[in-house]
């Protein structure tokens, strides 16, 4: 069956409208946002151009129905992982509220794949989010000179980005360990790719060497609770008596394995987690981990853009805080 051919086409953005009718892209969401914010003469001539243009196809429903006044696309590295339901939640809210259509893309942790996506994306919605990327900052910044663009865990120089402060709480986390008697803590690291993981591990080597406790970084691994199984083994293996993984799935898969090995939590090792996703509250045992406002962080993040769509801001880094919520997986070191 053929393909039809506005698949293959460019779709035209609010940007584009604006230089064709000579007016700033403010204008044009006001007018297609809410007409009566603008005078009829102008109303209708932005409204003859998107037609014109073909953006009528994409987001001016009939008359009657209430009008978009763009897309923004959410780009995840993966949607297996519980804490990126919160990042949807969020940007979802702030869209709505703002009146944009919302396009999820996850690219299964391939930085190939999400350079693919970022291509098609910047030819083809207002603006995009893009969560923990794993293309390097060349790249994210052609993207950028593109198409409007805000990170979420990532600092670019030049974009603007949500960034949350878990390299802190992780430093937090191993000294709640150190205060326990631990000595020797594993760091069970994300994948090759993160930019948060790199940063974790540069403030936890300091850190660990400032208390006296000797930091076992391990792997790369999938946040998957699949490699969760892996990452226990060789948890187990690396003599530690305490563990911080990179996310609480990598966590939860761990304890699982290390029960069916006999390893007991805490009482024989201590297990840490990163997000507090929903399960880690009851897990067996409920785990110990830094809770992160994921939430906040897509709201955050797409309000940002929306801003960038209206304006012509600076661009900035907001950081937002984390902290570390103890629960039964935790315990003294064994003796």
């Amino acid at each position: 069956m053929a393909i039809p051919d506005r698949r293959f086409r460019r779709r035209v953005t609010l940007t584009d409208i604006a230089h064709a009718c000579g007016v700033a892209p403010s204008t044009v969401s006001r007018a297609l946002s809410n007409p009566n914010r603008v005078s009829p003469e102008m109303y209708e001539r932005i409204r003859a151009k998107a037609v014109e243009m073909g953006y009528a196809s994409a987001t001016l429903p009939s008359a009657g129905q209430s009008r978009a006044r763009g897309t923004i696309g959410l780009v995840l590295p993966n949607i297996s992982n519980p804490f990126v339901f919160d990042l949807i939640r969020g940007s979802q809210a702030q869209c709505q509220a703002a009146g944009f259509l919302s396009l999820l893309i996850s690219t299964e942790e391939s930085a190939h794949v999400e350079q693919e996506w970022l291509r098609d994306l910047s030819r083809t919605v207002d603006g995009v989010v893009i969560a923990s990327p794993r293309t390097d900052d060349d790249a994210l910044k052609a993207i950028a000179d593109a198409v409007p663009l805000v990170v979420i865990n990532r600092e670019v120089p030049g974009i603007s980005g949500i960034v949350i402060a878990t390299p802190a709480a992780s430093v937090n986390a191993l000294d709640y360990l150190h205060s326990l008697g631990h000595r020797r803590v594993a760091y069970v690291r994300g994948p090759e790719t993160s930019w948060t993981d790199r940063t974790r591990l540069e403030a936890l080597l300091p850190a660990a060497e400032r208390n006296g406790t000797e930091l076992v970084p391990l792997g790369a691994f999938h946040p998957s609770l699949e490699a969760g199984a892996a990452a226990a083994d060789a948890v187990a293996l690396s003599g530690a008596t305490a563990s911080l993984f990179f996310n609480d799935t990598l966590a939860i898969g761990a304890m699982a394995r290390l029960r069916h090995r006999g390893v007991r939590v805490p009482e024989d090792i201590s297990v840490i987690g990163c997000d507090d996703i929903f399960g880690a509250a009851t897990a067996n045992p409920p785990l110990t981990t830094i809770t992160s406002p994921g939430e906040r962080a897509g709201r955050a993040a797409t309000e940002l853009l929306i801003s960038q769509l209206t304006s012509k801001p600076q661009p900035r880094v907001d950081y937002l805080s984390a902290h570390l919520t103890v629960r039964e997986s935790t315990g003294p070191a064994r003796v």
